[in-house]
């Protein structure tokens, strides 16, 4: 596994992965039941709080129901499925001092990992990762807009605690904040010598 934190390192913190099946790397689902999991509690929460005045009359209730569901998807996401599907997890550590530590781990890539990971899962993981995210962003605003101000607490909720999973992924799978802000960089570096290169052309 990789490490990615203030100093990079091998680490091997996925012991109940070391025994998976040499099998070659397939599109069916591995993990049927955490694939399950990774999208029921988020679209029940969503289908919670569009349909929520017509399975109750109760705001307290609704609202209770939704940030269960909320908390479920949270740990769940960040424990379980990213782990087994896409091979990745992020989580934070108190040293002696008292300081917190962010760490973001992911698989190396090697033939290993073809054995491990799911196409299917993987597809599933990110789909349900990115989309619910950007749902709860879109009730946000709708909640502000319409004035329905006793949801936007819930659906802030909902923006945040799905938004971190997200962000922590996102390390995971690209790397750290450095390797972010260098990616970015070399992207509008390709761009602006591209667009440089294209004008020279043309005159």
């Amino acid at each position: 596994l990789l490490q990615h934190n203030d100093d990079t390192e091998d680490v091997s913190l996925f012991d109940a992965e070391e025994e998976t099946t040499n099998r070659p790397r397939k599109s069916k689902i591995r993990h049927p039941v955490a694939s399950f999991f990774h999208l029921f509690f988020r679209v029940s929460a969503i289908v919670v709080y569009l349909l929520c005045e017509l399975l109750s009359s109760s705001f307290i209730t609704c609202m209770v129901t939704i940030i269960l569901l909320l908390s479920c998807d949270f740990w769940a996401v960040k424990n379980v499925t990213g782990r087994l599907m896409v091979g990745l997890r992020w989580w934070n550590h108190i040293d002696e001092d008292g300081k917190s530590h962010w760490v973001f781990e992911s698989r190396k890539e090697s033939s290993q990992e073809n054995k491990t990971v799911s196409e299917a899962e993987s597809r599933i993981f990110w789909l349900g990762l990115i989309a619910c995210p950007v749902l709860w962003v879109i009730f946000a605003f709708s909640a502000l807009f319409s004035f329905r101000v006793k949801w936007l607490a819930v659906v802030i909720m909902g923006v945040v605690l799905q938004g971190a999973n997200l962000y922590g992924y996102i390390r995971c799978k690209v790397g750290s904040r450095k390797n972010l802000t260098s990616m970015a960089t070399s992207y509008f570096g390709k761009q602006f010598l591209r667009q440089n290169t294209g004008d020279d052309q043309i005159s």
